[in-house]
């Protein structure tokens, strides 16, 4: 007999800051899996090539922006997601940013700037489509986090702070909203190479560093991300609430490479 829980159709699926990078590539692994997806951000251009995409792949979807520091954005994507298919199985929360300073200099603005896109933005995404899957009783919800959840990083204090909080949200989301039937986890990304970060992890000692510490010794693809998406995302993962699963390479099981 045929293992059928990590198919994901009939299961629909809202992927916000899902048109670039990681999230992207979570949309489409989705779409690939059998669900119908909803890949939303801020710029119109995005969400429409990424709705290309998905439409190519097979998957319904909407062309719908967002913007997770406007509540009332993430409530017209519920509202637009539950008109057109009647329900939301599955959230994936990827809208987020970084930014590099000494600690010491970093402006506070910079700082909540970072923590209300990064954290706050987070939550909003689960406040708003949780409820619809508390009152449900069934749903998926799965954050990002990142390596800094767990270790420190070099002048990225804020970023750091944000997804150690995510972390911590993440765990208590999944306390609350597990008997309800809503499983809550998050993924923490290792080092995945994309157009934004190549110069910096191709070029420095930064990036030099950051290879010798994954024990793979190589950066991730982010499509390396999708098998652990689709398994939180599916009913296989039905009893796993409140973790943070590393796709990583090894780096946080890094100690001495050499």
């Amino acid at each position: 007999m045929a293992y059928d829980k990590l198919d994901l159709k009939n299961r629909t699926a809202v992927v916000i800051g899902g048109t670039t990078g990681i999230g992207r590539a979570l949309a489409l692994g989705l779409a690939e899996a059998g669900a119908t997806v909803v890949a939303s951000s801020r710029r119109s251009a995005e969400v429409e090539n990424t709705a290309r995409e998905l439409e190519q792949r097979g998957s319904r979807t909407l062309r719908v922006c967002s913007d997770v520091t406007d509540r009332a954005s993430l409530e017209t994507l519920l509202a637009r997601s539950l008109e057109a298919f009647d329900k939301v199985d599955i959230v994936v929360n990827c809208a987020g940013f970084t930014k590099r300073g000494p600690t010491l200099e970093f402006p506070e603005q910079d700082w909540n700037a970072i923590i209300e896109c990064n954290l706050t933005g987070t939550l909003r995404g689960c406040q708003v489509f949780g409820r619809h899957m508390v009152e449900r009783g069934y749903g998926r919800i799965i954050n990002i986090a990142s390596l800094t959840t767990f270790v420190g990083f070099m002048e990225v204090a804020a970023y750091a702070a944000s997804k150690a909080a995510v972390g911590a949200l993440t765990k208590s989301l999944a306390v609350e909203w597990g008997p309800k039937g809503v499983c809550v986890n998050a993924i923490a990304p290792g080092v995945f190479r994309t157009q934004l970060n190549a110069a910096l992890l191709d070029g420095t000692d930064r990036g030099r560093e950051l290879k010798m510490r994954t024990p793979m010794r190589r950066f991730g693809d982010v499509e390396e991300l999708v098998g652990a998406g689709i398994f939180l995302a599916s009913d296989a993962a039905s009893f796993v609430n409140g973790e943070i699963l590393a796709v990583d390479g090894g780096f946080l099981a890094s100690g001495v490479n050499q």
